[in-house]
């Protein structure tokens, strides 16, 4: 379950921020100041974008940047950042991103178990829209973890 990785210390909310970097610096406070990530992970994250783009924008309004778990993971942990006014992070189909989820694993296994928790909750519609369209912190913490959420239709 997410709620085992995304604490609700780390769950943030703003109204804007001035570029797509600040955006994960942000995302990425609560895990540095746990010590989950040292800033070389951030680094990382910076190099694969200068490289590859932004591979890591899932989906209209959604990005999970991370880096390989020798980049300077310490701890598992998950961070969301809503952020209200969108930002770009130059990905054409998918912008603005609204919601910035910081994954750090410190392992493939363990990668892949909190991918697969993220990919139920994109793959549901209903859950997707209240993620991005939530503008509190209670309301985006119940997006996240809360899987009895149904759609009412």
């Amino acid at each position: 379950m997410l709620s085992n990785w995304l604490q609700p210390e780390n769950i943030q909310l703003t109204e804007s921020v001035g570029h797509w970097q600040e955006a994960i610096r942000q995302a990425a406070a609560p895990l540095l100041a746990q010590q989950a990530i040292t800033p070389d992970y951030l680094e990382a994250i910076f190099r694969s974008h200068a490289q590859l783009g932004p591979y890591y924008v899932l989906a209209p309004g959604l990005a999970m940047p991370h880096a390989r778990p020798e980049e300077g993971v310490l701890k598992n942990g998950l961070s969301l950042l809503r952020i209200n006014q969108g930002v770009s992070f130059d990905s054409a189909e998918n912008d603005p991103v609204y919601v910035v989820i910081l994954l750090s694993a410190v392992s493939g296994e363990e990668h892949i178990r909190m991918i697969g928790e993220l990919a139920d909750l994109f793959s549901d519609d209903f859950r997707l829209q209240q993620l991005l369209s939530a503008t509190t912190l209670p309301a985006l913490a119940a997006a996240v973890s809360d899987p009895s959420l149904e759609k009412t239709s």
